[in-house]
């Protein structure tokens, strides 16, 4: 097969196109140029300047083509902005989404299609496998570098054409051993970090920077509205946090946590941690922007749901509403943060999933 590899510079897509290349596959090599990095970046970022000569280096020694594709003003707009925004709006974005949603599974994957390609691979750990129905997605065999909760996006056509070869690894040692036997020169590379494009400082100063209307100090309040103390800025502050609130006294002595965020009064709200786990909580979580990867039953199913990267699953009532959006009945209550995803699995298979509402 004649298979594009999308090539970060880091060990995980060079041994992707390396072992594709053993395997006798046509293999072409691509790396998306997706921001400035004239100046210095910060250890463990990807896609800077030394990543596109990492790639490029691999592509030499093993023995294809390789592209550099210029993705700067495609990567600000879909995705740095869309950042941006979703802060100044209160919420959580999920930057590394809209990624691979934006310039990497539909503009690269196009460029696949344009090339003749008949696949597109990448170094992501996520399971790719034939069911009954069609093609379906997997937590991978590694579950310490589990994907699939960032590529709930991927719509089944997509999926169709994609190939995930790291998914069934058994872990990042073994991947390291193979980029070792492979004489790749990235084989002790370390990992990039999530949020590539923050290569100096934090990513609440990048926010304050280009939404300015949203920067300064402010109220740190009870639900009541009694004030407990100041914050730096509401950019710094995500719902369900409980760092960083800083000396506040609420007479309890209860551990407090963020429990919404009112952008227009610049006021940071809390309330004791116990709520997560009480009647308290939410129970009705409602999506938008939904990606079934199942056909959506009418009268909604019953899965686990993950919502947010790092968390377990809950058990819930997920059904499908008007408008690309859904409702989420959780069986315990929780505390979801507005602007992440909410994603729905049924054993180790991704159901699809869609963007918490506040």
């Amino acid at each position: 097969m004649r298979i594009l590899v999308a090539m970060s510079g880091g060990v995980d897509s060079s041994v992707v196109a390396a072992l594709l290349k053993r395997q006798g596959h046509e293999v072409i090599g691509a790396t998306l140029q997706l921001y400035d990095h004239s100046g210095p970046a910060k250890p463990g970022a990807c896609c800077a300047g030394r990543d596109i000569m990492d790639a490029r280096m691999v592509a030499e020694r093993i023995g294809f083509p390789h592209y550099v594709i210029d993705a700067e003003s495609r990567f600000r707009e879909s995705v740095i902005e869309s950042f941006a925004d979703s802060y100044a709006r209160g919420e959580t974005p999920v930057p590394c989404v809209a990624c691979n949603q934006g310039v990497k599974f539909t503009d690269l994957l196009n460029m696949a299609r344009d090339l003749g390609c008949e696949a597109m691979a990448t170094g992501h750990y996520v399971r790719r496998l034939e069911g009954p129905e069609g093609v379906e997605m997997h937590r991978p065999m590694d579950r310490d570098r589990d994907q699939s909760w960032f590529l709930f996006a991927t719509t089944r056509e997509q999926l169709e054409f994609l190939r995930f070869p790291l998914g069934e690894m058994p872990d990042k040692a073994h991947v390291r051993a193979l980029a070792e036997e492979l004489g790749l020169d990235v084989a002790t590379k370390r990992d990039s970090q999530d949020i590539c494009f923050v290569t100096n400082g934090s990513y609440a100063g990048l926010v304050e920077k280009m939404r300015p209307e949203i920067e300064g100090p402010g109220d740190i309040v009870a639900e009541d509205g009694t004030v407990l103390g100041r914050h730096e800025g509401i950019a710094r502050y995500t719902v369900g946090q409980s760092r960083r609130l800083g000396d506040i006294h609420t007479g309890t002595g209860e551990r407090q946590m963020v429990t919404a965020i009112d952008v227009p009064s610049r006021r940071i709200i809390v309330g004791p941690r116990r709520k997560v786990t009480s009647d308290e909580g939410r129970r009705t979580v409602r999506l938008r922007d939904m990606n079934w990867l199942i056909d959506a039953p009418a009268e909604g199913v019953r899965c686990g749901v993950q919502l947010r990267a790092r968390e377990g699953l809950r058990q819930a009532l997920v059904r499908p509403l008007e408008g690309n959006r859904a409702e989420v009945q959780l069986d315990e209550p929780a505390l979801p943060a507005p602007g992440q995803a909410c994603v729905m699995y049924e054993g180790d298979r991704v159901l699809g999933g869609g963007f918490i509402l506040a």
